[in-house]
């Protein structure tokens, strides 16, 4: 599966979430009465339960299969959406031992007395506070798997970023190697630091570098680091104040090779005339 489906798992599992938060909201507030009404009432939220269980399944399946294993970090997300696949299950588990405890109204067996109406508001009075538990903790397990289904899409997300991120950086270390003045700027940058500063001049703004030891960076030569992503700098305060430039850990690894060597200078080579034109020019 290519990694730009990823991003369609993603949104899938933020629906799946918002189901689990719907039929949570259902279980949470079901109103039933001990017996055939319970049964009613209760039956559609475990079937639904157990839809919402597959779901996951299949979820986790497809992202296993994917090439998202491939990326750091997805083993967490895969074993929290098997955990998803667990509190699902134990929600339906719940749901189906409240219909367990459920009093039913079926006639005894020959021989038995049959119930009066005491009997069964006993039999009611025992079976309520059980059933309410069992739905409490199908509630729960069902707040879990929304929160982890969430928790996976976000995951998901931000390492799709990462990764982009990390691909496009590549790309741009792969250009030029560094000249002498851009590596003694970024060196100037790491070790004194700066700040990137606009002033007016005639009427125009002027963006320029400043160090706080005094060697002289060229904007050229920044805006070279930083479409690099050599360096960065702060955006929230004011040009006119001062953004404060830092040199990123790629920054540092450029740092840590040996400074580029001074590039020859080709000898300007003298131009041959032609004796016509050197009398031409008599």
């Amino acid at each position: 599966m290519p990694l730009l489906d990823l991003a369609e798992h993603a949104q899938q599992l933020r629906t799946l979430a918002r189901d689990f938060e719907a039929l949570h909201a259902r279980v949470r507030d079901v109103s039933y009465t001990p017996g055939t009404d319970a049964l009613r009432q209760i039956s559609p939220l475990l079937l639904m339960t157990q839809d919402l269980t597959a779901t996951v399944l299949v979820r986790l399946g497809a992202l296993d299969s994917s090439t998202y294993t491939s990326v750091a970090g997805s083993r967490a997300s895969l074993e929290c959406l098997a955990s998803v696949v667990v509190a699902s299950s134990l929600a339906g588990n719940d749901l189906a031992s409240a219909l367990h405890a459920n009093p039913y109204e079926g006639a005894p067996f020959p021989g038995y007395p049959a119930g009066d109406a005491s009997v069964r508001t006993a039999r009611h009075a025992e079976a309520i506070p059980k059933m309410t538990g069992h739905l409490a903790d199908a509630a729960h397990q069902l707040d879990l798997s929304a929160t982890g289904c969430h928790y996976v899409a976000t995951g998901i997300t931000r390492d799709l970023a990462a990764t982009r991120e990390g691909a496009a950086t590549a790309q741009r270390s792969a250009g030029p190697p560094l000249t002498r003045a851009q590596y003694d700027a970024l060196k100037a940058l790491a070790l004194g630091g700066g700040r990137l500063y606009e002033s007016s001049q005639r009427g125009l703004g002027v963006t320029r570098v400043a160090t706080d030891d005094g060697t002289r960076v060229s904007i050229a030569n920044f805006r070279a680091l930083n479409k690099r992503g050599l360096v960065d700098w702060d955006t929230s305060t004011s040009l006119f104040r001062g953004q404060k430039i830092t040199v990123t850990e790629h920054g540092r690894q450029a740092l840590a090779k040996p400074r580029p060597a001074a590039t020859a200078t080709t000898p300007a080579r003298a131009v041959l005339r032609s004796p016509a034109v050197q009398g031409a020019r008599r």
